[in-house]
């Protein structure tokens, strides 16, 4: 008698990235997200000496540690390429000595679980103020926040309420500002891949972000040559792919992307002619760039299914999907994000719309993922008012979650039994 068995999921099976130079064991990534869990270099914080540096600690390091498989690939939360660029609390950049040998501790314990690690550059551009660097928050066009009532998450030390965007108008970069502003992200890019030894680079391009900023009409209002046009409002982000091709190779190199994204008030037009010409010059410049990573078109940070659905409408792109990006792209390994649980990831793979897939808050509570996931394991709940610190007992919804058969079973949940899941 023959004896079949069932093939294994695509999601299972190795993927080369990086031009071949890296092949993936899965295809279960970890999604960028901030957690805000590091530790502050100025433990004082006074308004005569405010802490605006933070760094990654032995915690932070476990908490990576936990989630590497053999394998495995893990994209790290946004790490700001420089001050101005950054300033929320919990999060590290890649520009002081505290920095990056925080950053070399965590990727000396990824590798030496035998997974592979991306640092992800995220500059907050317009999304950070001034109390919170020193320096003025920058943008492509100095126009303040359009709601009035939109506060940073963060009180500024010495503050008794919150700060709101609108007080603090971003200055318009110049010229000189984004050349240095490109050569900040090109020396992170640098420091991460030779110094801390990543195995390559993130561009944080999407959720409002400064390269979605320059993208975005409504954020963009220039008229020279950074602006003006969809072309045009491309160019910062494809000057910032070329440096960084030059600083550490194109296939050490790969970008978020978030086209029809609203997160920090990126509501502006001509969505698919602006991607599209970008996606298809990334490409044609840069065709040995390690992967994509794209946010799914319904999932959003700030508004319901329904609502983004209403949004989609209105713009006529009710349908659409990821598949002209994904056509762009070719066979350069094409990543999802948004909204993966452990229901819906069958068969995604196996339709060619993706090449892997991005689990972020169920990855949160279940450091065991991967194992769960293939073997049809429940997921454990996570806390969700622990997702972002800072927190005096920063271990808890961060590095106490347990591997499955190292915790309590009543404690387990399937998705869906008491929220949706999301990524």
């Amino acid at each position: 008698m023959t004896v079949t068995t069932a093939a294994e999921p695509l999601l299972f099976t190795p993927l080369k990235i990086a031009n071949g130079k890296i092949e993936l064991s899965h295809r279960v990534v970890l999604a960028p997200m901030t957690r805000n869990r590091n530790h502050p270099l100025n433990a004082e914080n006074t308004p005569e000496k405010p802490n605006r540096i933070w760094y990654p600690d032995d915690v932070v390091m476990e908490y990576y540690d936990q989630r590497a498989t053999p394998g495995g690939l893990l994209i790290t939360e946004g790490i700001s390429p420089s001050l101005q660029g950054g300033g929320m609390p919990g999060t590290s950049g890649l520009f002081t000595p505290e920095n990056v040998a925080g950053w070399k501790k965590v990727v000396q314990a990824v590798h030496a679980r035998g997974a592979f690690i991306y640092a992800q550059l995220c500059h907050q551009g317009r999304t950070t103020v001034s109390p919170m660097t020193g320096l003025p928050a920058v943008s492509p066009s100095g126009l303040p926040w359009d709601n009035n009532e939109d506060a940073y998450p963060y009180k500024p030390v010495g503050e008794t309420k919150m700060v709101l965007y609108h007080d603090h108008i971003p200055i318009m970069m110049t010229m000189e500002d984004i050349k240095s502003t490109i050569g900040d992200y090109c020396t992170a890019a640098e420091v991460a891949v030779e110094e801390c030894r990543f195995d390559g680079v993130e561009v944080h391009g999407g959720n409002g972000y400064l390269p979605e900023q320059f993208l975005s009409s409504n954020i963009n209002v220039r008229t020279d040559t950074y602006g003006g046009s969809p072309e045009k409002r491309c160019n910062f982000f494809l000057e910032l792919m070329d440096g960084l091709a030059e600083a550490v190779g194109e296939e050490n190199t790969a970008l978020r992307l978030s086209p029809f994204g609203l997160y920090n008030q990126t509501r502006g037009a001509e969505r698919l002619a602006t991607w599209s010409h970008l996606c298809k010059e990334l490409k044609k410049n840069h065709p040995k760039i390690s992967y994509v990573s794209f946010i799914e078109p319904r999932y959003e940070q700030v508004h319901s299914t329904i609502e983004k659905d209403a949004f989609l409408a209105s713009w006529g792109l009710a349908a659409v999907d990821l598949s002209l990006f994904r056509i762009i792209f070719g066979k350069t390994p094409f990543f999802s994000a948004g909204g993966w649980n452990d229901k819906n990831w069958q068969g995604e793979i196996e339709s060619g719309r993706y090449n892997a897939l991005l689990f972020g808050r169920w990855f949160i509570s279940n450091p065991d993922l991967v194992r769960r996931l293939r073997q049809g394991l429940p997921l454990r709940i996570y806390e969700r008012d622990r997702f972002y610190g800072p927190f005096p007992d920063k271990e808890r919804g961060y590095t106490d979650y347990a591997a499955w058969g190292e915790g309590k079973d009543e404690e387990l949940t399937r998705i869906g039994d008491l929220v949706g899941g999301v990524s």
